[in-house]
């Protein structure tokens, strides 16, 4: 598989940089030292002609050298120490009752509190309190459908009291538990079906914000699927106040370039939040593989998974899954259409 350093001078570029981009995707070994290194290590630069270029590091100990004391390239870079660090301790805290505090997830990792820290937010993007904040409350959406009592459910997903949850997880589920858990009883919606350049598109917003930009070429089928979310809920039409944001939200989609200050409402899971997010880092007029998405939340290994939380995301354009295409540039499936998708795209390059 081609990767960013096949070719000598990529290889050049990383060893005068520094790149830990770099580190693992090849090793070089100086002649005059008898050693070999990561394209990150802190030697000193060795002459051109002493270096030689590896693809693995049995491969530079079969020609005869042995690793770096200084980089170590016989064992896990600190990129993937640190990876591993953070996964142990989400692992710690998914399976616990009450999770670890900062200082128990530190020692496990045989970390300072501060250094733990800022390592696991550098490779899951949220700090050790909101990770675990999340997970209990994906516990709580997956225990409200399947336990008998609202009650029954707050305790089985790990919280101490119903006035915990209350207080906490209404910004997550959008709605008080019980409404949550009655398909969204009582909750109010507002939504609209209107026509865009693109074809039909409905918008629907809570008092928190935008909660649905779908697109289609049916407003019925549109409508049908929303109104299966919330079964519940109470929809009503917009006023003329809404009709306001829905025309915001067309401009949007007329010029996805110019981006929003859109108020939203993003409900999704710990994953998918992160996928969302690392979307809408991606500047208008640019796209990113899943690859790079996948390697940006620290889950170089989760691209179909990245790939999933696109397909799940029900704010069209706000955030932009359309900025994400294969590794070879190609368009790939979107929610809403390849031809919206290329559409989008080539209004953002135009811009």
């Amino acid at each position: 598989m081609q990767t960013a350093f096949d070719t000598d001078a990529a290889r050049w570029a990383a060893l005068a940089a520094r790149d830990r981009r770099a580190d693992g995707a090849f090793f070089y070994s100086v002649r005059t030292t008898g050693v070999y290194c990561r394209p990150s290590c802190a030697a000193r630069a060795a002459l051109p002609q002493n270096v030689a270029f590896h693809a693995t590091a049995g491969e530079a100990e079969a020609a005869g050298f042995r690793p770096c004391k200084r980089c170590k390239p016989d064992q896990p870079s600190l990129a993937e120490r640190n990876a591993a660090a953070a996964t142990a301790a989400c692992r710690a805290i998914d399976a616990a009752e009450d999770a670890p505090g900062l200082e128990t997830l530190a020692a496990q990792a045989g970390m300072s509190p501060f250094h733990f820290h800022r390592v696991f937010k550098s490779a899951t993007g949220l700090t050790p309190k909101a990770y675990a904040d999340a997970r209990r409350a994906e516990r709580l959406r997956q225990a409200l459908g399947e336990t008998p009592t609202v009650t029954a459910a707050i305790y089985e997903a790990g919280f101490g009291s119903g006035s915990r949850v209350y207080e906490k997880t209404d910004r997550v589920l959008g709605m008080t538990p019980r409404r949550f858990r009655a398909g969204g009883d009582q909750a109010v919606i507002r939504f609209a079906l209107g026509e865009c350049s693109l074809g039909s598109i409905l918008v629907a917003a809570t008092d928190k914000g935008v909660c649905a930009i779908l697109l289609g070429d049916d407003p019925q089928a549109l409508a049908e699927d929303f109104q299966d979310r919330f079964a519940q809920a109470e929809l009503i039409g917009g006023d003329a106040a809404f009709e306001a944001l829905v025309a915001r939200v067309v401009g949007l989609v007329e010029q996805p370039r110019l981006g929003h200050d859109l108020p939203l409402d993003v409900r999704g899971t710990t994953f998918q939040q992160r996928v969302w997010q690392a979307l809408r880092d991606i500047p208008a007029g640019q796209t990113a593989s899943y690859a790079e998405v996948a390697a940006k939340i620290g889950k170089p290994a989760a691209v179909r998974a990245v790939a999933q939380a696109c397909a799940a995301n029900s704010l069209a354009v706000a955030i932009p899954c359309h900025r994400v295409v294969r590794t070879d540039g190609a368009l790939s499936g979107y929610r809403w259409g390849v031809e919206r998708k290329r559409a989008l795209l080539d209004r953002e390059a135009a811009a």
